[in-house]
């Protein structure tokens, strides 16, 4: 087994309840861990036979940039099924940070692990 990590993905969104926060993007920050069978690819050394890091990271910018959430939680569960998409994953954990949004805190975030069996 081998993990893939995509970290510190920073990116702009539509997040939150507040009125000002429907209007003007928010900063998040996504930290992705992807766990899937490395054992076929390392004998191969072929990017068929591996999850691609790249094409997951292009289609979690593409949907947080065209997302308008008013849940961290749900847009967290997004990107895991994103993240999770590939069969070939076993599981995912996935961890988005909102800079600033509570006073006297660098941020707030949400984690969330979905495991294939």
């Amino acid at each position: 087994m081998a993990t893939i990590k995509i970290k510190n993905l920073r990116l702009r969104a539509i997040i939150g309840i507040n009125n000002d926060e429907r209007i003007n993007q928010q900063d998040i920050i996504i930290n992705a861990s992807i766990e899937f069978d490395d054992s076929k690819a390392a004998e191969t050394d072929n990017i068929s036979d591996t999850v691609d890091y790249k094409n997951i990271a292009k289609n979690i910018i593409r949907h947080v940039e065209q997302s308008s959430y008013f849940l961290l939680e749900t847009l967290t569960s997004r990107i895991c099924d994103i993240c999770t998409a590939d069969p070939r994953v076993t599981a995912a954990t996935v961890e988005v940070d909102k800079p600033h949004s509570v006073r006297f805190a660098d941020s707030v975030s949400v984690t969330k692990t979905v495991k294939h069996l």
